[in-house]
């Protein structure tokens, strides 16, 4: 929008996150309604159908029609509309014949990617505690899914339909480059003009924000954070302060970090998701994936993240090391906004994806 287009954002506003769209196609009845909700609930545990899915089919079903006409569809995930498989193919076919193109975006979790997880060519990732213990399948059936024969043959129907599959972050990058139809790297966009340092004058007490996701506690890291936090608080009761929240709506999220000096965004990937990135912006120091893979991507001379790697006591450490040197913490604030500056500026990246949309296939 900020160079001229159009754009009409479809989506379901990701659960607890609540994000704006222009066209809403969440479940609604099924998850705001006292009888929808007992519906759901009998009806899955009869048959083990989720009239959730069901209910977001037929939101966009009846919809389409504004769904005609563009330039570009650009789907987020191979299962975006979150319909049962049948339908998916059929809303799929829709957008496909009524518009010019479509492309994939790789910005979560998807059937070639997790395949990629599970031939464990990396130290750690999303799958890990899952590897090393296999009764937390339960957890990890959402992203077990993925690699179910429906998902994979719907993931298979999308690449076929679309003109390129455009990886956001290094984590998606390094699981789908050299395969049929990636791009380079794209960026995760930020519109940093409407973010404003804003990083404490003082460090007495540190101030350390912790937000929990608990749909995806064991897939963050939520666990190895808390772990060293209790390190930290237990040998720095005075001289740090530590905020917690969960699952908060992301207007809320923004407004609960404020104050922080630090914020523990997630350990097991290889680059920043939107939050990790808008705090930085903000001069957050953030805990992530910050690596040699992503800090050689980017040509990195200086931090500008702290690596979070999957151990409270290394995690604890260099909480300590940030605790008793404020002047290194002040670096890698401005190292922080500056870099997000340099390369997720919202108007570089949608100028980028413009680029690739008009790039013959």
């Amino acid at each position: 929008m900020a160079l001229g287009h159009e754009v009409v954002l479809v989506g379901s506003g990701d659960l607890f996150k609540k994000y704006p769209v222009d066209v809403d196609i969440g479940p609604k009845w099924v998850s705001t309604t006292a009888i929808g909700r007992l519906v759901r609930k009998v009806v899955y545990k009869l048959s083990g159908f989720d009239l959730a899915l069901w209910e977001a089919g037929y939101r966009f079903w009846n919809a389409r029609k504004q769904f005609k006409g563009f330039d570009v569809v650009q789907l987020i995930n191979s299962w975006s509309i979150r319909t049962t498989i049948a339908k998916e193919k059929k809303c799929i076919d829709f957008l496909a014949t009524h518009n010019k193109q479509m492309v994939l975006s790789a910005c979560g979790t998807d059937t070639a990617w997790v395949a990629y997880l599970l031939s464990d060519p990396l130290e750690y990732h999303l799958l890990t505690p899952y590897l090393n213990d296999k009764s937390l399948k339960k957890q990890y059936s959402s992203v077990l899914d993925y690699l179910t024969p429906k998902c994979q043959a719907l993931y298979q129907y999308v690449v076929d339909r679309v003109s390129h599959i455009i990886p956001t972050d290094m984590d998606y990058y390094m699981g789908l480059k050299g395969q049929e139809k990636v791009t380079s790297l794209v960026p995760t966009p930020i519109n940093t003009s409407s973010l404003k340092v804003e990083f404490p004058q003082t460090t007495n007490p540190l101030v350390i924000f912790h937000g929990i996701n608990r749909m995806n506690y064991l897939k963050k890291g939520n666990d190895i954070f808390e772990k060293a936090l209790e390190l930290l608080q237990k040998k720095y009761p005075k001289k740090v302060k530590i905020i917690t929240v969960e699952s908060l709506p992301y207007t809320q999220y923004m407004k609960a970090y404020e104050q922080a000096h630090i914020l523990l965004d997630q350990v097991y990937s290889y680059d920043q998701g939107y939050n990790a990135l808008e705090s930085m912006a903000r001069g957050k120091v953030v805990f992530t994936g910050a690596g040699t893979a992503f800090s050689k991507h980017y040509k990195l001379d200086v931090p500008v993240a702290v690596d979070a790697v999957p151990d409270a006591r290394a995690i604890f450490l260099e909480l300590e090391k940030l605790l008793h040197q404020p002047e290194v913490l002040a670096q890698i604030s401005k190292h922080a906004s500056r870099f997000v500056s340099q390369y997720h500026d919202h108007k570089k990246v949608a100028q980028t994806y413009v680029s690739i949309w008009q790039s013959t296939p």
